[in-house]
Order: structure tokens, then sequence, then C-alpha cells
């Protein structure tokens, strides 16, 4: 199925300023996400960046769109890609965070076709189960929660479900496969992101700073498979960086 792989990568980072173009094994990160896009059999990969740094590192590799830097998220950066490319409304876009070098290709292509083969809902996401207890209290991990038919009810920073027994009576120590991690990558129609960004941002959102909870507020449907492929933690600072290189090299 043909898809496009959109990378939105920004220069400004509160906990990591210029993340993307840190050096990994002798390039620049996000080529290393590029990478992964075209592994995953996108058709086009197209970098959407507010940093001409940045853009430098990718024009060798792969369509560079220069975006504003006043977005308030990632999908907001596509929506205007997809307005200054004049991208078909039926083009199946992929999001794919810059800050991602070692995401699976096997996940981008199966965000994709998830979305292709459920007509129901208006984008598709992955998740994956916990494996520490810890984890599940880290606000940078975001969990989710779904319904019967693989829908998300909820996305939240804080541990969802709430068990109650384990927690107030302590009981019994949270089970972590009981509880999942959110991965942050989203394949949704061109179509939709421009309905997305019609959308005035909602308290949900604001308040849990998740963008995705800008369409359930609005009672879109959301798909949540759980990845084909067991994804690396997020690279939210320099220490995470270290240790997730550390842990790649001890395997």
């Amino acid at each position: 199925m043909p898809f496009v792989v959109i990378i939105p990568a920004r220069y400004g980072s509160s906990r990591f300023p210029g993340k993307p173009l840190v050096d990994i094994n002798g390039k620049p990160m996000v080529r290393h996400v590029i990478d992964r896009a075209f592994e995953a059999g996108a058709e086009r990969v197209i970098l959407a960046t507010d940093s001409q740094d940045i853009a430098t590192a990718a024009a060798s590799q792969c369509e560079v769109c220069m975006t504003r830097d006043d977005h308030n998220s990632g999908t907001e950066r596509l929506a205007e890609v997809v307005e200054s490319l004049g991208l078909a409304d039926d083009t199946v876009i992929v999001n794919v965070q810059g800050d991602e070098p070692f995401v699976p290709a096997t996940n981008i292509r199966q965000v994709a076709t998830n979305l292709e083969q459920n007509s129901q809902v208006e984008m598709a996401t992955l998740s994956t189960p916990f494996m520490d207890e810890a984890e599940i209290s880290n606000p940078n991990m975001v969990k989710v929660v779904v319904n019967k038919n693989g829908e998300a009810l909820y996305f939240s920073r804080s541990a969802i479900p709430y068990d109650r027994a384990a927690m107030l009576e302590n009981s019994q120590p949270l089970n972590p496969a009981e509880y999942f991690r959110h991965i942050g990558l989203y394949a949704y129609s061109a179509r939709y992101i421009k309905k997305y960004v019609s959308y005035a941002p909602s308290a949900l959102e604001q308040t849990e700073s998740l963008e995705q909870l800008r369409a359930l507020w609005y009672g879109d449907k959301i798909h949540v498979d759980v990845a084909s492929a067991p994804p690396p933690v997020g690279i939210d600072t320099p220490e995470d960086l270290k240790a997730l290189l550390n842990t790649l090299a001890t395997n």
C-alpha cells in the first residue's frame, strides 16, 4: 500500500535543544529516521522543519519542506506540508517523529496498513506493554487504554487504568503487562490532517500536553494496535540518548 512519511523535526527543545542534529554513529539523528522511513517502503519521504541546519543535514537524502516556527504540534506542521505541496486528500501519511532514530521500519508499515484496513477510524497509532513497574509512573511515557474494538478511549501521562487495589490498598504490585505505553507513530489521510487543524485546541490536550487528545475530544476515532516490533524508549534528554546507546552497545 503506498504511503508518504513526513518527519517533523524542530530545532527548539527545552530539554534537548538541537536534538535532531545530535551525532549517532557518525551521522545526525534525523538521517537515521529518514533511513527507517525508506526502509519501511515509503514512496516519498519529506522532512518538515523550521531549521536551516536540520534542512541542510537532510537535503541530500530526502525532500525538505521548510515550515513556520510557530506550530504547536507535529500534526500542525504536517498540515503546512500538505498545503504547501498540494498532497491529494486520499494520500496516506505516516508521521514519524524526527527524534526516533531507532524506530522499527515494520512499525511504520504497520500503522499505514492499519489505517487502510480500519475504514471507521480517522487515525492509527501503536502501543506496547510496559516492561517495568517503575516506568508506569513516568510522565514522559504516555499511557493509553482502548476499547474492545482496539480504539483509543484515552491517553494520559498518568497511570491508566487506575488499579485501586494495588494503589490504595497496597495489596499487590502493579502488573506492567496490563499497562500500555503509547508509541508516537501516527497514520492518517491528508484530508483528516486538514480537518484536525481546523479544530480549536481542546482543554484536554493542553492539560496533558498530548496533541492526540484533540481528536478524541471532537469524537474522532483512533485505532491502537500493539506494535509488531518492540520499540525503543523515546529520547527526551541527552541522558536518555546516552542510556539508549549504552543499551544497544551491550545487546
